[in-house]
């Protein structure tokens, strides 16, 4: 069960989120930071960081400009990681089953707060024409409220009152429906790599698809480095041994063919991008001087 002082600190930290994403930019107001404070009030910072980073990777390529609206992923996360760790809800469950519908649903919800702050919005410019100052703050303090009340309400009512809800799902989920379970399991896992469609789609990608290459190549290298720093002593001498029988007419496999071809075809492509621009500086440069020449 989520106690009584955790919903409270939750439904706070809401209202603060929404005022962070707006106003202070501090970060507080991201989904990975959201998984990371509810892990840390629920008593699962694993369980939080692994759910916010994943709705961070989800919404990478999403964006609100001008009045538009997007999917709350940090009301999701936040809602997401408090069900996982109360009702012991698989993460990538909670993420798919729990994460991202709230996130959807409180488009809704944003919206009715917007509307709220434009009400106050006008009610600033009346007192700013009157001058009444001390009515504009009143009134620009409401707007502010709005916007927290948009996320706070509904992330109470959810941490008040949805919890036998979760549960039962929790028990279909493990039990009758545990392949619906088993597949927003993989539903869940495959969403950041949606994230990584959007940002990549409107990304220069064709431009840069050298740095591309070797951004991912490079970031794989890393990641098979540093996965199992623990084990670095056996690492260590795994490579002195296979080192030592290379020395030795042996064979040695440091890095796959796949790996080196990709890096030379980054580099080659590089290359060539930088030979055809100076090729081209030339020519360009020339007839400028021609252009100049029959104006004289």
């Amino acid at each position: 069960m989520i106690a009584w002082w955790q919903i409270i600190l939750l439904t706070l930290y809401a209202g603060f989120q929404i005022m962070d994403e707006l106003h202070w930019y501090s970060s507080a107001g991201s989904a990975v930071f959201s998984g990371f404070i509810t892990g840390l009030i629920m008593g699962d910072m694993a369980t939080g960081l692994y759910i916010g980073g994943s709705m961070q990777l989800t919404i990478l390529g999403v964006g609100t400009f001008g009045g538009a609206s997007r999917i709350d992923a940090n009301s999701g996360t936040l809602i997401a990681t408090a069900f996982a760790v109360s009702s012991g809800m698989d993460p990538e469950q909670a993420l798919a089953v729990l994460g991202v519908p709230v996130a959807a649903i409180l488009v809704y919800t944003d919206i009715a707060g917007r509307f709220a702050n434009t009400f106050f919005g006008h009610m600033c410019d009346a007192d700013v024409e009157k001058m009444n100052w001390g009515a504009y703050n009143v009134h620009y303090w409401l707007g502010a409220v709005s916007w927290m009340l948009s996320r706070m309400l509904p992330v109470f009512l959810a941490l008040a009152f949805g919890q036998p809800v979760v549960e039962a799902i929790t028990a279909a989920l493990n039990g009758d429906f545990a392949w619906l379970g088993a597949g927003l399991t993989v539903a869940g896992g495959a969403l950041p790599a949606v994230g990584f469609a959007i940002l990549l789609r409107y990304l220069p990608v064709k431009k840069h698809i050298a740095y591309l290459i070797l951004g991912f190549v490079i970031a794989a290298l890393l990641g098979t480095l540093f996965t199992n720093v623990a084990g670095i002593a056996g690492d260590v001498a795994t490579a002195a041994a296979a080192t030592e029988t290379a020395i030795n007419g042996g064979d040695y496999n440091s890095l796959s063919m796949l790996t080196i071809a990709l890096i030379g075809f980054a580099l080659a492509y590089i290359y060539y991008v930088q030979n055809k621009a100076q090729a081209a500086a030339p020519a360009a440069a020339a007839a400028v001087e021609g252009d100049d020449d029959d104006e004289l």
